[in-house]
């Protein structure tokens, strides 16, 4: 676990471009520690600031030996006045009780789930880099901590917080190879909450069109394998004029926050958005596309690979006018250089 400044260093004298691409866990001062028992819920629960380490659990905790277990991701961002911000955490708490109720766990209620991330944030507010530079990762946790040997629900659960500073997680336009063997969820399944369970499943399909020099897979629907569903991490949207279209939330999709407020912004700014299934030939035949989530933001598709067939979109400036507007106005709005009239940032320093 490496830190990337002594502990008193000036953050000022730390040369932040050295934040690697790739999201290396490099620890901060502290993070935030709540627990509950089954039957208390953390309705009567009080977290609390603990210097960052490790953990200790049982080995017969639910998280270890069920999967049971939830997270969550967003950010701190400085902004060119020096001030932190959050960007949403509302929506974090919303997704964190709708996956715990998927799981039979309690979760913590919006207003603690918020309070939480602001103390974990300001407890950490010299790991934030200056603008332009990265932002404050934020992980919140929930895991079912205590022992149990039979499968069900523990008797004890975990809500923790933890950072790290972070660079750009993916530099450049995304190329694609279509997964037609491997899917990342189906009908009935977890795939609509961020269950740690999610994830694991498609390293092998990730890492496969990694090594072919892809950025990365993306799956079809396990019904019919016509329509496109996610990439592993991200959501995606298609552009064909001023039409932009994204998979709608049909259980198997991961509802982004991002995902969301891509659609206002994109809705505010004249665009026709539809939330519907799209095939994989209305993707190989449109304008131009494009990924959302926490660690990507929105960044561009360069190429999609289907069946050996290789389709490429605009994704310079000059042609590709779609994805960068959209982008420059959420960062904006991010990092307080465009003003937040729907009140979706927090300032928190």
């Amino acid at each position: 676990m490496e830190k990337i400044m002594e502990s008193g260093e000036n953050r000022n004298s730390y040369n932040w471009d050295r934040l690697r691409t790739e999201y290396n866990p490099m620890a901060t001062d502290y993070m935030y520690v709540m627990t509950c028992s089954r039957e208390d819920t953390f309705k009567h629960s009080q977290g609390n600031l603990t210097p960052y380490g490790n953990i200790q659990i049982s080995p017969f905790a639910g998280i270890l030996n069920y999967g049971q277990g939830l997270f969550e991701g967003l950010k701190a961002y400085r902004g060119e006045d020096n001030q932190i911000r959050l960007f949403r955490p509302e929506l974090n708490a919303l997704r964190m009780q709708r996956g715990a109720e998927r799981l039979c766990m309690p979760a913590p209620s919006v207003d603690q789930f918020v309070e939480a991330v602001k103390q974990t944030a300001l407890a950490n507010k010299r790991w934030v880099p200056p603008a332009g530079k990265g932002t404050l990762y934020l992980r919140p946790l929930l895991m079912g901590s205590g022992p149990t040997l039979g499968p069900g629900p523990a008797p004890e659960y975990t809500f923790l917080i933890y950072a790290c500073p972070v660079g750009t997680y993916i530099k450049g336009a995304l190329n694609y190879v279509v997964d037609e063997k491997v899917h990342r969820a189906m009908r009935g399944g977890t795939g609509n909450v961020k269950s740690i369970s999610n994830y694991s499943p498609v390293f092998k399909s990730s890492s496969e069109a990694k090594g072919k020099g892809f950025s990365d897979a993306l799956f079809l629907d396990a019904d019919t394998g016509k329509f496109i569903e996610e990439g592993s991490t991200c959501n995606i949207f298609v552009a064909k004029g001023n039409l932009i279209s994204t998979p709608p939330l049909n259980g198997n999709i991961l509802p982004g926050n991002t995902r969301k407020s891509i659609i206002e912004i994109a809705t505010d700014n004249g665009y026709q958005v539809e939330e519907r299934p799209i095939t994989v030939e209305e993707l190989l035949d449109a304008d131009e596309a494009f990924c959302t989530g926490t660690a990507i933001v929105v960044t561009p598709i360069s190429s999609v690979t289907y069946r050996g067939n290789r389709v490429e979109y605009t994704t310079k400036a000059e042609g590709a006018t779609i994805f960068k507007k959209l982008s420059e106005i959420l960062i904006g709005i991010q990092s307080g250089v465009i003003e937040d009239k729907k009140g979706w940032t927090i300032k928190i320093a």
